[in-house]
């Protein structure tokens, strides 16, 4: 049986699940399957198919090498981007806690000064 999809939205691009992308990349390991094939039974592009072909067992392989679960790109990214958020607030937090060294340096020289005692003035000494 011959399954005809027919597209009645003017959207640009169709979406897969994760799910349906494993189904159909599990389609093309069947004996006696191709890429070309299911590509064709189900309307994608083999490029396509051949992305999402190599992206899973590179993924597989990865996740094994490393005995480590395989994190998206966008994940990746995201948290990436998190990092770099957070390296410069720490580079901001860095300066503000240099600035207030110094300034609290500053700040106990002054009140050392402060705390001397005042020699009189040169007059009153030679008037005694």
């Amino acid at each position: 049986m011959e399954r005809i999809e027919v597209i009645t939205s003017v959207q640009r691009r169709r979406r897969y699940t994760g799910q349906e992308k494993a189904q159909f990349v599990a389609m093309t390991m069947q004996p006696g399957s191709s890429v070309s094939s299911v590509a064709r039974q189900y309307g994608i592009t083999p490029s396509l198919l051949f992305k999402w072909k190599k992206l899973m067992q590179d993924g597989g392989v990865t996740a094994v090498e490393a005995n480590d679960q395989v994190v998206s790109v966008s994940d990746y990214n995201s948290l990436l981007k998190k990092v770099k958020q957070l390296e410069q607030m720490l580079g901001r937090k860095t300066v503000e806690a240099e600035i207030l060294k110094d300034a609290l340096e500053i700040a106990q020289t002054k009140k050392y000064i402060s705390h001397m005692p005042l020699l009189p003035p040169d007059d009153t000494q030679h008037n005694k």
